[in-house]
């Protein structure tokens, strides 16, 4: 069995300061790999550094939409970075509208740019989409994201807005939350993505699952996404390891990861 963590932000502070016993934890549940995902330019060093450190992280590049007024990457400097064996998406990237309000015309234009830079480098995207979805969808196919692919992550949106992701050639992504109990919308959509296009992840530090939630969330627990999935389907967790396991490296052009 082996799980990977298609999204997490190990080179946080709370995760950085205990990384040995983070990689100890995801051995001992058999996550074999994890991608730990670039928020701004200024912090994108570290995440570099722990893709070319171990051969099982891998790192995106890109600037969370909540990160106003830091360094904006335009499409040349993105294309750049990701040249980089190591790197092998963009992002995140995306919209949101939930943290900040007001004019987000600047969120807009950065999200354009990153789907731009994701064609131009043939490397999928990684978005974050909050109570911006009409508008998130909207860029996504005027800006011609199919072209590049990626993967919706953290999903919590409906099952009307996976249907319209996945027909753009999009995978949906599933962290903690689609364990917590009054999350019944999502646990529907669980259930109704196809297997050959889901992902899963922990967005560690945050969102642990149950039975760890609100503790440190780390990439070992992804495991616990699994067996929630694996049960709201009526399949093996082995089975939901190995699906998505198979989908993390063909969207992200990998060989076979700890297998």
């Amino acid at each position: 069995m082996a799980f990977i963590d298609s999204h997490c932000h190990i080179n946080f502070p709370e995760l950085a300061a205990n990384m040995s016993d983070v990689l100890a934890q995801m051995r001992q549940n058999e996550v074999v790999s994890a991608l730990c995902i670039s928020v701004n330019l200024a912090d994108f060093p570290q995440v570099l550094a722990l893709a070319e450190q171990y051969p099982h992280i891998f790192a995106s590049v890109g600037v969370h939409p909540d990160y106003e007024g830091v360094e904006e990457p335009d499409v040349a400097r993105l294309v750049g970075l990701a040249q980089h064996p190591k790197v092998i998406a963009i992002g995140e990237t995306g919209l949101d509208y939930f943290r900040l309000k007001g004019d987000l015309e600047w969120q807009r234009a950065r999200f354009r740019n990153h789907i731009r830079a994701a064609r131009a480098s043939s490397k999928p995207l990684i978005i974050h989409t909050r109570e911006a979805a009409a508008d998130t969808l909207r860029i996504m196919a005027e800006e011609n994201a199919t072209e590049a692919s990626g993967v919706m992550h953290c999903f919590t949106e409906t099952w009307e807005v996976a249907e319209a992701a996945l027909a753009m050639g999009f995978y949906i992504s599933f962290s903690g939350i689609v364990t917590f109990k009054n999350a019944k919308q999502l646990k529907e959509v669980a259930r109704r993505v196809p297997l050959e296009r889901m992902l899963i992840e922990t967005d560690a530090p945050y969102l642990a699952p149950v039975p760890h939630r609100g503790k440190l969330n780390q990439p070992a627990y992804v495991k616990h996404v699994a067996e929630e999935i694996a049960l709201l389907r009526g399949i093996g967790v082995d089975e939901v390891g190995r699906r998505t396991t198979e989908n993390f490296e063909r969207l992200f052009k990998l060989e076979k990861l700890g297998r």
